[in-house]
């Protein structure tokens, strides 16, 4: 059975059975993108770009304003590749400025520093076109793994899923990775806010909240090829952690008033939280035999 087969068979969309309808036909005219959100990795941009496979489109690189040669060296491998120099807000800046700028019907998420395998850009797709709007890498499926997870990362990551699962009513195995993929057509309905690195659980979350169908396939993540991440752990698991909490409120639809009163901000409790939810349905993908591989 290929890995692919084998996540389908874990494919679990939270909308109700008489919303998903027939799978939708693609034409063989559809167009992918890859964007990848890049500060000061010459040491591994051309491996990945290297690696890039050939039904790719478009790649868009969201560059943090580097000083070292990421740029340079992105161009020179892949000539074509479109290059958006952004102030270095933070991740969440950079792939909203990427989603806004793709082209293509899908647009795949992964990182610069090597850790992901471009070759496996090809399975989003796939679980793209069997019908979901918003495919998710796990490591932690059956088939997925990492050598470069820490204890402290590895334990945050556990307490920000259960948080999550409880909270959104779903059974995810896995929260927070950036090896992601997405429906361009869906990504306004998102409405997307973050700007640092939980931008990915806003993704997730925010797709649960409107309903878009979301699947979930094995990904196996390596060592950065070179460099240090600018992920901290703790201040970084704490705005995943708000943002997972905000996520499930609806957004305003009204600007405030202006020169308001002060007020006190509370977060809140998990009852408020869970009213404000639709009740979700889990709905498990069939495998063929021909997609199980």
């Amino acid at each position: 059975m290929s890995a692919y087969g084998l996540a389908r068979e874990s494919v679990l969309f939270p909308i109700a059975v008489e919303h998903l309808g027939p799978v939708p036909v693609e034409t063989p005219e559809r167009r992918i993108t890859v964007m990848i959100p890049a500060k000061n990795e010459e040491g591994n941009i051309a491996w990945v770009l290297r690696h890039m496979p050939a039904s790719v489109d478009e790649v868009i690189l969201v560059d943090g304003q580097s000083s070292d040669r990421t740029v340079e060296i992105a161009q020179a491998v892949r000539p074509d590749i479109v290059v958006l120099s952004e102030p270095p807000r933070g991740k969440g800046a950079a792939m909203r400025a990427g989603f806004a700028a793709a082209t293509g019907d899908y647009v795949v998420v992964m990182d610069a520093d090597g850790s992901m395998d471009p070759a496996d850009v090809d399975a989003y797709v796939a679980a793209l076109e069997g019908g979901a709007d918003l495919v998710k890498g796990s490591r932690y499926m059956n088939g997925g793994g990492s050598t470069d997870l820490t204890v402290i990362r590895s334990l945050g990551n556990r307490f920000l899923l259960v948080v999550a699962n409880v909270l959104y009513r779903q059974r995810f195995s896995e929260l927070c990775y950036g090896f992601l993929a997405l429906r361009t057509s869906r990504i306004p309905e998102l409405r997307l806010q973050a700007t640092g690195f939980e931008i990915e659980a806003e993704i997730v979350c925010r797709s649960v909240r409107e309903g878009l169908r979301v699947a979930e396939i094995p990904s196996q993540e390596s060592p950065r090829i070179s460099g240090e991440s600018n992920l901290h752990a703790v201040r970084d698991g704490l705005r995943i952690l708000r943002t997972v909490l905000r996520a499930a409120l609806p957004l305003p639809t009204r600007k405030p008033a202006t020169n308001p009163a002060p007020t006190m901000h509370l977060l809140p409790t998990m009852d408020d939280l869970q009213t404000a939810l639709p009740e979700p349905h889990l709905v498990a993908v069939p495998v063929s035999a021909d997609s199980a591989g």
